[in-house]
């Protein structure tokens, strides 16, 4: 099968694409540009990093709603924030877009990559590539890490910020009145909150 690239290629007909969704917010643009190009992705939500259990399940929430508006299969992985924060453990004193940061994406998506191998999907890629106040550079090298470990899934480097679909994003967020958090997930990303900028 042809391989989408990190341009603005799509999936062949046949991939199956395994969608790992952080929040609906980042989702937006992504799951309407794959519809409407004909794929039909399965939404991965998994994102033990979120602190406390309230904030996890109201991201959970608007994202299976903007999922069942399309009529896509939401899968919810298992919550287990004291496997995250083992994970994590020395990493807590990091700065965002530090070392704790790829440890997170490295954890969420190899439990996705996992999942993509064990349900005969072909293709992962995440929504984390959407936002700038990630780095693309981490958020591809979690990718590449967790789908060398399970043969058969490649990793779909995507920049999702890119061809408008940054624009659109705010569009839809507005759109769909989604609740957009005021920080990544984690408690130590709250902590931190007021000194990171955003990238471009």
């Amino acid at each position: 099968m042809n391989r989408p690239s990190s341009t603005f290629d799509l999936p062949a007909p046949g991939e199956r694409v395994l969608l790992h969704a952080c929040c609906a917010p980042c989702s937006g643009a992504i799951v309407e540009y794959l519809v409407r190009g004909g794929v039909s992705p399965v939404i991965f939500y998994s994102n033990a990093n979120i602190f406390p259990r309230a904030e996890y399940e109201i991201r959970r929430d608007e994202c299976r709603r903007y999922a069942d508006s399309y009529g896509l299969e939401l899968v919810e992985d298992l919550y287990d924030h004291a496997a995250w924060l083992e994970a994590v453990r020395g990493l807590e004193q990091e700065p965002e877009r530090g070392g704790r940061c790829l440890q997170c994406f490295r954890f969420r998506l190899e439990r996705a990559a996992r999942y993509a191998s064990e349900q005969g999907f072909t293709l992962l890629t995440t929504t984390l590539a959407s936002s700038r106040w990630k780095s693309l550079d981490q958020v591809n090298a979690a990718g590449e890490y967790a789908c060398s470990r399970y043969p058969g899934v490649t990793w779909w480097p995507r920049n999702w910020r890119k061809g408008g679909l940054q624009e659109r994003r705010g569009e839809i967020i507005r759109e769909q009145c989604f609740y957009n958090q005021q920080y990544c997930g984690c408690e130590f990303s709250f902590r931190d909150r007021e000194s990171v900028s955003p990238l471009r």
